[in-house]
């Protein structure tokens, strides 16, 4: 009869070690078959693993931080996944639990039979079985979807799942489970081997929110088939309602002669496999390998000083990937806790003028940028609420341009009535106590128009260009500086300006340089070029980017920035041979190259594409993200929809986003501000009518 040892769980691993079984008289050795090498396992030192795009996280049973009562989102979820020490296959537990050590050679004394009433209630067989399924001589494959997408995509995968598929977790997650039974990236279709009515009774059993059990056959990467038992196991939240599906898998080898398969896969496995350390290996495994030369000896990265690792190695990396590592061991779970650290991460991966911009926004101090970090990944928290502000903005307007500058809301121009072009300029500030839209007293204000664009440059400096004004289009430049003891409109005799437009679209790089795309001519002719204008030259000259193609001329698109100079435009009313149809085409541009060129970016099909629209918010987040929702919608299609895409993915996938609160009935991008990178400000009551500014709309991406 096998026993169950009590180690506390700040045990030394060498001790714990000891407590292994020999491989000879494991029950539960692993067969011939099994496709996970034992090598493969992680070690997680009692630590919840903690990923981005999931709702699982790191916790520590000794950290007594008041912070960290915020991290179990969902306590459902983390309470049905445990802690899984995957580097000592038959150790488990859950908060506050001993670890329960399975030795089937502890015979030595009656006392070390004895198992107590705690202990059994942790053991191995007390748990339902879904969970005991973790616990086979075979480390499983975990997968977590997001139940309340209808597409339930994937927001976490484990190491397991990576290694025996072939697939990493940034190509599939925000996809479908149902690759897996496509022979291969590249298939077109599910194998005809593939048991349909297997996939129709796991279907039936996941929308009555049932557990399913059985078994179905799927495919590596690289086109290998394998046997996946699988059981799918709904968690649900406080008000019942299925909010994450978890797999749990075990894969085996399927004895199907597909004919030949490439081995990419394995030699990939075989050089991925030297990031394991001694420590994370099995008992059995250490013995054998001191047998004979092996490429499992201990990582040369953990003999690197703590500094070497933070500023060399962590603090280069992505923060998914920092976040990854910091599940490995102890030693790099506390490395990754620091706060100066993750700042110096967010700085890399999305720039210094976006970790600047983030910096002053009230919050992220209390945050903490490593928290920061997997909320603006995630998007866990986001959330829409309506605000009601004082003031007012009069005479009353419509097709007016608005911006953000800090905290502060600035609103100009706008059409008024009998088609009246205004030029006045009004202020919201956000960060007071009891907000209210003022009038802003500026001398030299443009001439009055509608239909242009307002854009924030470096700190506190505004842009006007274009629009319609009483004498017909412009195409004038205007700066102000708000924080000015007596703000001025400064107009910019910038030489070669581009056509009069109105509708179009403009961006700001670097700080200072402004650059307008399209918009409608003269007799209602939409256009397609692409101009910059640096203001910080003495002289400015508006240069026209010189592209072997253009994306076809449109209006009421939205031009967003991302990874430093490249630009990202999305829908808008485009010419298509002799009609003009709303878009939901994407087109990328890098003017940082010496020879910029318009791509069309091709979207993965199996992705949730935005119904094509105009007049749009379009939102840039940190990493290369952008988020779309709102604008001129063709049907029946709600304004508050969100929509979200990574230009960086070597096959850009779109993912719907549903986010609570309360919600706008409509969004308009010339008036939604987009304030400290983290909130998305609508302006405009529920009516759809934007003289209504008293009633606003905040889309927050992070519990600030």
């Amino acid at each position: 009869m096998s026993d169950w040892k009590n180690v506390d769980e700040d045990t030394d691993m060498a001790d714990i070690d000891a407590c292994l079984i020999d491989e000879e008289d494991d029950d539960h050795a692993h067969d011939e078959d099994d496709v996970y090498p034992p090598h493969l396992y992680r070690q997680y030192d009692g630590h919840l693993y903690h990923h981005y795009d999931t709702q699982v996280h790191a916790h520590d049973d000794n950290d007594n931080d008041d912070d960290d009562d915020d991290t179990h989102l969902n306590p459902r979820l983390e309470d049905h996944v445990g802690v899984f020490n995957a580097s000592h296959p038959y150790q488990y537990h859950r908060d506050d639990a001993h670890v329960g050590i399975y030795d089937d050679d502890a015979h030595n004394s009656p006392d070390d039979a004895q198992v107590s009433e705690h202990d059994e209630e942790v053991g191995l067989f007390s748990y339902p079985k879904p969970t005991e399924m973790l616990f086979q001589s075979s480390p499983c494959g975990l997968v977590v979807t997001d139940a309340l997408d209808p597409d339930q995509p994937i927001i976490y995968v484990n190491a397991v799942f990576e290694m025996v598929t072939g697939y990493k977790a940034e190509e599939v997650l925000g996809r479908n489970c149902r690759f897996l039974q496509y022979r291969g990236p590249f298939a077109k279709r599910r194998h005809p081997l593939v048991d349909t009515t297997v996939v129709s009774k796991m279907q039936n059993f996941l929308k009555s929110g049932q557990e399913f059990r059985g078994e179905l056959l799927n495919f590596r990467k690289d086109g290998t088939p394998l046997m996946n038992r699988l059981c799918l196991t709904p968690i649900r939240s406080d008000d019942g309602t299925v909010s994450h599906i978890i797999g749990i898998q075990v894969f085996m080898e399927a004895n199907i002669d597909l004919g030949p398969v490439s081995c990419s896969l394995w030699k990939e496995s075989l050089h991925t496999a030297e990031w394991y350390t001694e420590e994370s290996l099995p008992h059995r495994e250490k013995v054998a390998a001191s047998d004979q030369p092996s490429r499992h000896h201990r990582c040369g990265l953990l003999d690197l000083s703590d500094e070497v690792l933070a500023q060399k190695i962590l603090a280069q990396l992505s923060p998914r990937d920092v976040a990854s590592l910091g599940s490995v061991c102890t030693r790099l779970f506390q490395l990754t806790k620091n706060e100066d650290l993750w700042k110096i991460v967010c700085q890399n991966a999305w720039g210094v003028e976006t970790t600047a911009i983030l910096e002053v926004v009230p919050g992220t101090r209390r945050l903490g940028w490593g928290r920061l970090a997997r909320e603006l990944t995630s998007l866990e928290g986001a959330s829409w609420r309506k605000i009601v502000v004082g003031g007012a903005v009069e005479p009353s307007r419509c097709n007016f341009s608005a911006c953000a500058v800090g905290n502060r809301l600035v609103l100009f121009g706008g059409e008024g009535i009998n088609m009246q072009p205004m030029n006045d300029t009004f202020v919201l500030d956000l960060g007071v106590p009891a907000p209210e839209w003022r009038h802003m007293h500026v001398s030299s204000p443009p001439p009055g128009r509608w239909g242009h664009t307002l854009s924030c440059l470096n700190g506190s400096w505004l842009v006007v260009f274009g629009g319609c004004g009483r004498e017909g289009l412009l195409n004038d430049v205007f700066v102000l500086d708000l924080d000015a003891q007596q703000p001025v409109w400064r107009e910019v005799a910038g030489g070669a300006p581009p056509l009069p437009r109105s509708w179009h679209s403009s961006c700001t790089l670097d700080g200072s340089k402004l650059v307008v795309s399209g918009g409608c001519a003269d007799s209602g002719v939409l256009l397609s070029d692409t101009f910059l204008l640096d203001l910080t030259m003495d002289k400015p000259m508006w240069k026209e980017i010189p592209v072997s193609w253009s994306p076809p001329s449109r209006l009421g698109h939205s031009l967003s920035v991302y990874e430093g100079r490249k630009i990202l435009m999305f829908g808008g009313f485009a010419k298509s041979g002799s009609l003009k149809l709303r878009s939901s085409d994407v087109y990328t541009i890098d003017l940082g190259e010496e020879e910029p060129n318009w791509k069309h970016l091709s979207s993965n099909p199996g992705g949730s594409v935005p119904p094509p629209r105009l007049d749009h918010v379009a939102v840039s987040l940190p990493g290369g993200r952008v988020l779309i929702f709102g604008g001129s919608v063709a049907g029946l299609h709600s304004a508050s929809q969100l929509y979200l895409l990574d230009a960086t993915e070597e096959k850009p996938t779109w993912r719907r986003l549903d986010v609570p609160g309360q919600k706008p009935k409509f969004a308009w991008g010339h008036s939604t501000c987009v304030v400290g990178g983290t909130r998305a400000v609508v302006l405009g009551g529920e009516t759809g009518e934007e003289w209504i500014l008293n009633e606003l709309h905040e889309l927050s991406l992070a519990t600030m």
